[in-house]
């Protein structure tokens, strides 16, 4: 099953200083829609740890396409995750298909 995305067209954007990952809308591409907080363990882990869509923004997909996004950002760096987000962990739940990205213990 492959997760269906915002049909809003969107920009995610890593803000390192931040330690984020942030999403924009084409509509309002000034304001951020919501960002993916990380931070980094080594130079392969990543530990996500929350995510967060602005008022306005949510039940339209906006989340759900900010971490498949990431996801896919991670695994073509060949990168792992520690998922502390109680989203992505729901969100790998329902997605098995990333379930190699989490770092081994």
């Amino acid at each position: 099953m492959q997760p269906e995305l915002s049909s809003t067209p969107v920009k995610v954007v890593k803000n390192p200083g931040r330690e984020r990952y942030e999403i924009f809308t084409a509509e309002h591409p000034a304001e951020f829609a919501g960002f993916l907080a990380y931070h980094v363990i080594d130079d392969q882990t990543v530990e996500l740890q929350h995510t967060i869509i602005s008022e306005g923004f949510s039940r339209r997909g906006f989340a759900r396409t900010l971490v498949t996004t990431v996801l896919d950002r991670i695994r073509d760096e060949d990168g792992r995750i520690v998922p502390t987000c109680s989203y992505v962990r729901d969100y790998l739940e329902r997605f098995p298909q990333y379930a190699d990205l989490v770092a081994q213990a």
